[in-house]
């Protein structure tokens, strides 16, 4: 039947696909991990365990979930890397002071590092976790990976244009006449080489001048290409969220945690002093707004700890501090991809100082002033000289070997890393968006309106954004401006 001329058009009934797109994405993310948890305590229900972890249909597809939305994110830092600091060095011809810019990254890096490490040690040394242990001696052995100070120069000198390694391993079944060896080749990336390769590229195109001018423009096409695709892959984050914390809450029980639970307890007091009282110090005395930082870097912060991967977690934390935060897309571009590499305050910091302390404790070492004073030159320093590789185990190896501990106490808390990594990795995320966050406010270039939530929410697609900027303009989209970067009830506050 037709409708008649004049009357007004009846709305059309929503889809639950564009109903579940008008739930914020705060939301949808906290609604994940609820989700991950309630799996994950199902899945270690039904059973049977295989070495500790549950074996069944559940975990597994709790696994595929998860492991598949990180690794689409991380292929996707090759070229967001690449093409981001490029283009930002470009554009960074219209920020004043650039290479001041730079030099105040490095030293708040190191500045947040210090006090990170001070908290370390002094809660190592209150609470001496390495005698207060009941874990099994037996269980010491040397890692397989270690880090060492030259790390920095085989990390930093790029061995090819993509800054890509390979490693092969080998498997052997069967035996005899039946016996099977295959081999398995697989790739990865330097995150700190392909920065060094987009630094120098875009310098050079800079030097060109105007004959550059078309590779810029590619360059900042494929930049806007390869964001979009992002935004797809970032839409799918509450599903990979219930992927990875359903499949960490199925695999690690707590009763490994028990014979450590005193190492335990000091690494997440210190992972919360510096995340709930370090930062918003720092935060404060700069002038901003607490809970709307916390707001901001939600996202990032929320998968760092389900993914355990800074540079997985990168292009997240990139687009929230910008989007969210208000820092400057040309330096965020180049701030956090080096944060990725270089800012771990939960690796570098907080956890070597506690589990060297731990170690020296457990072999019955005793540790001078000189030693302490030397674990936070190694936890500041340290993170830059490994920045080519990645992981805790890195750091502390660093830390031990220095210091002149056993390697082999690494092996007694490698059965509960994992759980420690989660809060880890979820402080060196927000410390990857905090620190350009300050630096750009005290540059003058922090966009306030945006970080005090007064524009458009973040976590719109571009094409999103000019839309909702549109009818916001006619005043049609009050409520979605209002609320807030990500729509969350701690948005709008």
């Amino acid at each position: 039947m037709s409708s008649t001329p004049g009357a007004p058009a009846r709305p059309r009934p929503s889809s639950p696909l564009s109903r579940l797109g008008r739930v914020p994405f705060g939301a949808q993310v906290i609604a994940g991990l609820v989700l991950g948890v309630v799996l994950g305590l199902v899945a270690r229900e039904m059973g049977p365990v295989v070495d500790g972890a549950p074996d069944n249909w559940l975990v597994t597809a709790l696994d595929t979930t998860g492991s598949t939305f990180v690794t689409l994110l991380v292929a996707l830092v090759p070229p967001l890397v690449l093409l981001a600091v490029i283009t930002s060095i470009a554009n960074l011809r219209q920020v004043a002071g650039a290479a001041r810019l730079a030099g105040q990254t490095l030293l708040w890096f190191a500045v947040t590092a210090a006090v990170s490490v001070a908290i370390g040690l002094t809660i190592g040394v209150l609470t001496d976790p390495g005698t207060r242990s009941s874990v099994d001696e037996s269980a010491a052995g040397e890692p397989s990976r270690t880090g060492s100070w030259l790390d920095f120069l085989q990390g930093v000198v790029p061995s090819n244009w993509l800054g890509l390694g390979a490693s092969t391993s080998t498997t052997t079944t069967g035996t005899g006449a039946d016996l099977d060896v295959s081999s398995t080749t697989s790739l990865s990336f330097n995150v700190l080489q392909l920065i060094v390769i987009a630094i120098a590229v875009g310098v050079a195109a800079l030097r060109t001048g105007d004959r550059a001018e078309p590779f810029l423009a590619f360059a900042r096409s494929a930049l806007a290409v390869v964001q979009t695709v992002l935004w797809w892959v970032i839409r799918l984050a509450p599903l990979g969220t219930v992927g990875l914390l359903g499949r960490a809450v199925a695999t690690y029980g707590w009763e490994a945690l028990s014979p450590l639970g005193v190492f335990v307890v000091d690494v997440y007091v210190g992972l919360a002093l510096v995340l709930f009282v370090l930062y918003p110090v720092l935060l404060r005395a700069h002038g901003l707004g607490v809970r709307r930082f916390f707001a901001g870097a939600w996202p990032a912060i929320s998968l760092a700890f389900v993914s355990r991967s800074s540079v997985g977690t990168m292009p997240v934390t990139e687009r929230v501090t910008e989007r969210n935060l208000g820092v400057p897309r040309a330096y965020t571009s180049f701030a956090v991809p080096l944060g990725a590499t270089t800012k771990m305050d939960g690796c570098a910091a907080i956890y070597p100082a506690i589990a060297a302390i731990f170690v020296a404790g457990f072999f019955g070492v005793d540790l001078s002033w000189t030693d302490y004073l030397l674990i936070a030159f190694v936890s500041v320093v340290g993170s830059a000289a490994t920045a080519g590789l990645t992981g805790a185990t890195v750091m502390l190896t660093l830390t031990l070997s220095t210091l002149g501990l056993p390697l082999a106490g690494v092996g007694l808390l490698l059965a509960i890393d994992p759980i420690l990594d989660m809060g880890r990795t979820a402080v060196n995320v927000a410390g990857q968006a905090l620190v350009p966050t300050i630096v750009a406010k005290r540059e003058g270039i922090l966009d306030r309106d945006r970080y005090d939530g007064r524009t458009l929410p973040a976590f719109l697609s571009e094409g999103e954004e000019r839309a909702a900027g549109a009818r916001a303009a006619e005043g049609q989209d009050d409520a979605l401006v209002g609320a807030g970067s990500n729509g969350s009830p701690a948005a709008r506050a």
